[in-house]
């Protein structure tokens, strides 16, 4: 839909400091470049203040968008700190998600890019495995799908199972999953890492009391 494509190229210019040129955000669109200037002249026409450079490209007046947020400085570190570790940490989608999220943020301080300066994570190189496997676990929940899991304990022993995904915990080093095994019939958490492999079941589950995330964090 257009409207969609109308803030995806919004999104796109808030993200660069410098100019885009129209061939890259048709690339990025999988549009062509004509749709593009036209896409621009609509957003002109209903007021956003983008700036075309003919021969360099397009870009977006300081200020647009989003309304001035005020964040004391503890609030600032750890929007910070959060949206280091989402991107260190998250599947392409979310490290994606966590720099445009951030992007739009920084955008509205009073001295940009000054925030992504104030502090750093000394991180263990993320398990490629682990990546992996986030993006549909996080889809499984968000839509309350069962799964059929093959998972390597701590004894190397394989099990197949069949779980309701109901939260992810991130440590350091490790993704945990917190999960009701219908093998088990009890909560479980399941390293991500040494999840083997996912399957959708086609079967969604419904919310039921003393089977939720939140029925397991009053156990802890």
């Amino acid at each position: 839909m257009r409207i969609v494509r109308l803030f995806s190229i919004l999104d796109e210019l808030r993200l660069h400091r410098q100019p885009v040129p129209a061939h890259a955000l048709a690339d990025k669109l999988n549009v062509t470049v004509r749709t593009i200037y036209r896409d621009m002249a609509m957003l002109q026409s209903m007021g956003a203040p983008i700036r075309g450079e003919g021969g360099i490209g397009f870009q977006l007046e300081k200020g647009y968008f989003l309304p001035p947020l005020h964040f004391d400085h503890d609030e600032l570190d750890a929007i910070i700190l959060g949206m280091k570790f989402v991107k260190a940490r998250g599947d392409g989608a979310l490290s994606n998600a966590a720099s445009r999220a951030f992007a739009k943020i920084n955008a509205t301080l009073p001295n940009p890019g000054s925030a992504s300066q104030r502090h750093s994570l000394l991180l263990a190189e993320p398990n490629q495995q682990t990546i992996e496997f986030l993006s549909p676990l996080r889809k499984a929940l968000r839509k309350r799908t069962k799964l059929e899991i093959y998972y390597l304990d701590l004894s190397n022993q394989r099990s197949r199972r069949i779980i309701r995904p109901l939260g992810l915990t991130a440590f350091d080093h490790v993704w945990l999953l917190t999960a009701w095994c219908e093998l088990r019939n009890e909560f479980r958490d399941f390293r991500v890492d040494r999840i083997q492999s996912t399957e959708p079941t086609g079967d969604t589950f419904a919310r039921e009391n003393g089977k939720e995330f939140t029925d397991y964090l009053r156990m802890l």
